[in-house]
């Protein structure tokens, strides 16, 4: 481990898919960077662990639909770098209602961005999908090239090895309990006694933000931790290669009452994942590693959507994961404000939807830190200020 009371340029606290990211891009532009995770490098106990994570362009919010445009080029070229592949292409499916605001949204922002679609009714979407999907007659269907997956903990692997290549230094094991200002500087204290100074601090540790940033700033954050389940189905025998990835068979999402998302089988051979945009409220530190939410919904969906292809009786393989969900489901991407003005900048809240667009993350947190300002995005979307009326 690095000695302590070593000046860094940034020191980045939590070393999920977001901390890892920022990591490397911070390195990349020659900051003498630090990582500090609380566990093990690629535990189980957050929200960047696991298989697979879907991306997708189909937004009905025209700042996400450009953020993960720019993220799948990024993947790109991190990957190149890396020399292994995170990223596996795929087309994507939304589903739901035909009034759905949502869904006409998503129509709006890829004509505006010029990403090709195709709105379907009912026995379109069964020609296109060659009866493997089903949707209600007052359903409607939108197909575009933009979807894809993500390999989860591969990916944050991927960062993380960028950023050692690029001379980050990275250690787990490492509890941060508080942050102080110290004349223009920050100082970490960790559980163990150590501190380690940086003229700059980004955190970055998901599902404990708010117990982190009420102790070193006193401001609680409407972040809320749940747990959740991804669920992998199986396809009935004689049907697996219908719904595998490389082929024609995309990621999917549907809107309504319930959203429920997935992606195509890849990661388990014979398994298709679905699994519910929600969880239930808890403690990161003492996790009830509950049997699942909204079960029956979601066995009731797999048994429509997929015309009887898949086994819905019950999931064969549930991975459990945290969201950090704000009342809004944007993100925070901030800085702390205080008494430490900008040299502590927040990634925090990503509600279960930011992993795919951890790469441009990085890049505006590094921004921030270096710059004190982003071109990637307009931050008015993601600021702390917005909750101030649950301050």
């Amino acid at each position: 481990m690095e000695s302590s009371g070593s000046d860094y340029d940034v020191i980045i606290v939590g070393a999920g898919v977001m901390g890892s990211s920022t990591a490397y891009y911070a390195a990349k532009r020659g900051l003498k960077t630090l990582v500090l995770e609380q566990f093990d490098f690629l535990h189980h106990r957050g929200s960047s662990h696991g298989e697979s994570r879907t991306i997708r362009a189909a937004y009905p919010q025209q700042h996400y639909c450009q953020m993960v445009m720019k993220s799948y080029q990024l993947w790109e070229e991190a990957q190149a770098q890396a020399g292994f592949n995170v990223y596996y292409k795929a087309h994507h499916f939304d589903m739901g209602s035909s009034n759905d605001p949502m869904i006409l949204s998503v129509v709006e922002n890829c004509r505006q961005n010029n990403l090709p679609c195709q709105l379907l009714r009912r026995e379109q979407v069964a020609e296109k999908f060659s009866g493997r999907i089903d949707i209600p007659d007052d359903w409607v269907g939108l197909s575009t090239e933009y979807g894809g997956v993500i390999k989860a903990t591969k990916a944050v692997t991927m960062f993380q090895s960028l950023a050692r290549s690029h001379g980050a230094v990275l250690n787990d094991n490492v509890e941060v309990v508080d942050i102080k200002n110290d004349g223009g500087s920050v100082v970490i204290l960790t559980a163990k006694g150590e501190k380690f100074r940086g003229k700059k601090c980004v955190v970055t540790v998901g599902a404990w933000v708010n117990k982190l940033v009420k102790k070193i700033s006193g401001v609680e954050i409407p972040i809320q931790p749940l747990e959740t389940h991804l669920c992998y189905w199986r396809i009935k025998e004689g049907h697996q290669g219908k719904f595998t990835i490389g082929g024609d068979f995309p990621t999917f999402a549907s809107l309504g009452r319930v959203l429920l998302y997935g992606s195509p089988s890849f990661e388990f051979p014979g398994l298709i994942k679905v699994a519910v945009h929600g969880g239930n409220l808890c403690d990161p530190d003492k996790r009830p590693w509950g049997a699942g939410v909204m079960m029956d919904e979601m066995k009731e969906w797999v048994e429509g959507r997929f015309c009887g292809l898949v086994d819905s009786s019950e999931p064969v393989v549930k991975q459990a994961c945290m969201y950090s969900m704000t009342p809004d489901e944007d993100f925070v991407i901030d800085f702390l404000g205080g008494e430490f003005e900008k040299n502590v900048v927040l990634g925090a809240g990503f509600s279960g939807h930011g992993f795919k667009m951890a790469p441009v993350i990085g890049k505006i947190l590094t921004e921030l830190v270096v710059d004190g300002g982003t071109n990637e995005v307009d931050l008015k979307h993601f600021t702390i200020g917005r909750f101030k009326s649950d301050f």
